[in-house]
């Protein structure tokens, strides 16, 4: 297992070099100048302006800008904002804030979602799998914005169950309705590919064979069928962990949770490329590191599955 996970670690390498590249360019590549646009419109001396672009690299071509960034990451460093601040520093704070919302909807799709696709999937084609179906259809119409405002407006404002906005209670108090919201595209993900896989595997050779053995439903269904019927769901959640990270911008602005998320539509809108590309770097790693785990969950879920 251990040269799998070797030769995992060295596919990652070009992997992150050329995906950290793509979004270096991309977006370095957006009109405008980001120093010119820190004094808006206010005239501003020339050579001043020179020795702000020659501090932060503007002046060399994007390779070269790219070349150096590279190397103070792997000493690191994520480099600095245009008016002086660590990006480190700035993301510091607010990656707890987007960890705990991850955290908090990651764990709304796999226990709901789980339990709803194999109610669904024990009793196909019946009132349960009808109902489980059409609700999921739903909240995969409904987009993310709508149903956050909607769920904000009637289980926040409306019924005070959950606190509407903020982070004054805590995790993971402040983070539920928040963390619904944003896992409900997964969770619908989630029970669908459950209910199908499950279905699926019940009617095989060796779910038969298990119950012409005499074991139990429960043995059969949660030891056997359902263990391997989490193979594609469990690729899927890894997968989404990630998405989930980096895809909080409106459930945290709907909320005004200050979380990375926040901080990277700011930046966007203030040109500061540095703290968009650091806080976009961070995430590839833990999506390829989230990755090298689900994979080696297979081995685990199915035991025909071998890393040699």
């Amino acid at each position: 297992m251990w040269r799998y996970v070797l030769r995992r670690l060295l596919q990652a390498i070009p992997v992150f070099i050329g995906t950290t590249l793509l979004i270096y360019l991309l977006v370095f590549a957006l009109p405008g100048d980001p120093i010119q646009a820190l004094a808006g419109d206010k005239p501003v001396p020339e050579n001043v302006l020179n020795t702000l672009r020659d501090r932060y690299n503007l002046n060399d071509p994007v390779l070269v800008q790219y070349a150096k960034y590279m190397f103070g990451l792997f000493q690191g460093d994520l480099g600095e904002n245009y008016t002086g601040q660590k990006v480190s520093e700035m993301l510091s704070g607010r990656w707890v804030v987007t960890a705990q919302l991850a955290l908090t909807a990651w764990t709304f799709e796999l226990v709901v979602g789980i339990a709803l696709g194999a109610w669904a999937g024990l009793r196909r084609g019946r009132l349960a799998d009808t109902l489980v179906l059409g609700g999921t259809t739903l909240l995969i119409a409904v987009p993310v914005f709508v149903l956050g405002y909607t769920a904000q407006i009637v289980f926040g404002l409306n019924w005070k169950i959950f606190p509407s906005a903020g982070t004054d209670q805590g995790w993971p108090v402040s983070y539920l309705l928040p963390g619904m919201v944003l896992g409900s595209l997964g969770l619908s993900y989630v029970a669908r590919l459950t209910r199908t896989s499950l279905a699926e595997n019940l009617r095989a050779d060796y779910v038969r064979t298990a119950r012409a053995k005499g074991l139990g439903r429960t043995r059969v269904v949660g030891r056997h069928a359902l263990r391997n019927s989490l193979i594609p769901v469990v690729t899927y959640l890894g997968v989404d962990f990630g998405s989930l990270m980096g895809g909080a911008i409106v459930t945290e602005g709907i909320f005004n949770l200050p979380g990375v998320g926040q901080q990277v539509f700011q930046s966007i809108q203030l040109k500061e490329g540095p703290v968009v590309v650091g806080a976009v770097t961070l995430l590839v790693l833990i999506f390829l590191l989230v990755n090298l785990i689900v994979d080696l969950l297979y081995g685990w879920l199915d035991p025909r599955i071998r890393y040699e």
